[in-house]
């Protein structure tokens, strides 16, 4: 396996599978939970975590990333725990990210003073729309004000705040997104994660579209609107560094940065994911099963794989080329052990940059503005391990 550098970032997520209400994109009712033993949680989690601490190399932490159900409504003692904790085992980074998710809720919000106590510095807030026949279609609980209330509470608290926004609605016309964009600028945060709507097999909206009772936007009309959020955001400052995530200078989400930069993520929490020296490691999805298996094991974790070089190449290639500064094929060759010259089909790249869909610069390969559209299929075409 190829020795990685001591000095690279390295991530932290930690679950929370609990939600207060079912949403339209859980298919797990047994995540919903009005009552949760709150100290026999935190002591499994702290388990979890030293269960890394042990497995892997100790650097200092660069991000941190509490997500999840409704990870907002853990208690602010869980969270400076599990923060203390990773401080003793790791060590940070001097400029430390630590996020939290929330729901834009009155609930929630009231918690975010002791959240930032507890060590939050960015919190990210699934607002998901700015009108309310939108949040209601979507299924969410809380109303425009409430969101906006929400928003206004956490930039009084924390120093770096990012919202969420669905569009490519059914029948969205472009001038309701539009002015929906600009409203959710001018709030002024340093972030915007702004997805178009996808239908999840499996989803209330995947069933409705099924039943004929719901129509996805036109593919073209999608498009449209992908380009005009775009042009938008990034004349006012905010442009997209991801497919779907767009930031002013410095106020990109570097955990997810470590995610789409292929970097050491660890996981701990039921159903979460790591990736830390060339091994993904999944833990156990359904809560019960997952404490079980910590108190039986001291850890959750129900798959630990070795990964082959070729995958460990295809996944990076996968995550970085979402990127719009694209990805270092010689990094990629160094971090997996898949020589340069296999990992990408040079004949069809050059195709493709003829077409003004990609740009190869030695050994740097981006996906150009104009091919970010066609992502899936460039992917499908040039990526060759």
């Amino acid at each position: 396996m190829t020795s990685l550098d001591t000095t690279d970032p390295l991530a932290l997520y930690v679950h929370w599978p609990f939600c207060v209400s079912k949403c339209p994109y859980c298919d797990f009712n047994s995540h919903v939970r009005a009552d949760v033993d709150q100290d026999l949680w935190r002591r499994a989690l702290l388990t979890d975590l030293r269960h890394e601490a042990e497995s892997f190399e100790r650097r200092p932490l660069t991000s941190i990333f509490f997500g999840g159900g409704t990870p907002s409504l853990m208690p602010p003692a869980t969270v400076a725990a599990i923060i203390d904790e990773a401080r003793q085992l790791w060590g940070f980074s001097p400029d430390i990210e630590i996020t939290l998710e929330a729901n834009p809720s009155s609930v929630e919000a009231a918690r975010f003073v002791d959240l930032a106590a507890a060590g939050i510095n960015r919190v990210s807030l699934g607002l998901q729309a700015l009108d309310d026949a939108t949040l209601a279609f979507l299924g969410r609980a809380h109303d425009v004000n409430e969101g906006l209330g929400a928003l206004d509470v956490a930039q009084r608290h924390f120093a770096r705040v990012s919202f969420d926004l669905i569009y490519a609605r059914p029948d969205q016309p472009p001038g309701q997104w539009t002015r929906e964009l600009e409203r959710a600028i001018g709030f002024g945060t340093g972030h915007l994660s702004l997805y178009q709507l996808t239908i999840e097999p499996g989803t209330r909206f995947a069933t409705e579209v099924a039943a004929g009772r719901m129509h996805p936007l036109d593919p073209d009309a999608a498009a449209d609107l992908f380009e005009a959020t775009r042009a938008l955001s990034a004349a006012a400052g905010i442009p997209a560094y991801e497919v779907s995530n767009h930031a002013r200078p410095g106020q990109q989400s570097r955990h997810n940065l470590a995610y789409w930069r292929y970097e050491d993520y660890l996981g701990v929490g039921p159903g979460a994911h790591g990736r830390r020296g060339g091994v993904a490691t999944q833990r156990r999805r359904k809560p019960e099963n997952w404490l079980k298996a910590v108190e039986r094991n001291a850890h959750g974790i129900e798959r630990e794989n070795a990964l082959a070089p070729e995958e460990r190449a295809a996944e990076a290639l996968l995550m970085g080329l979402r990127l719009d500064e694209g990805l270092s094929l010689s990094r990629v060759a160094a971090r997996s052990g898949v020589p340069v010259e296999r990992l990408v089909d040079a004949a069809r790249l050059e195709r493709l940059a003829a077409q003004g869909v990609v740009e190869r610069d030695g050994a740097r390969v981006r996906v150009l503005p104009a091919g970010m559209l066609l992502l899936d299929h460039i992917l499908g075409e040039i990526v060759a391990v």
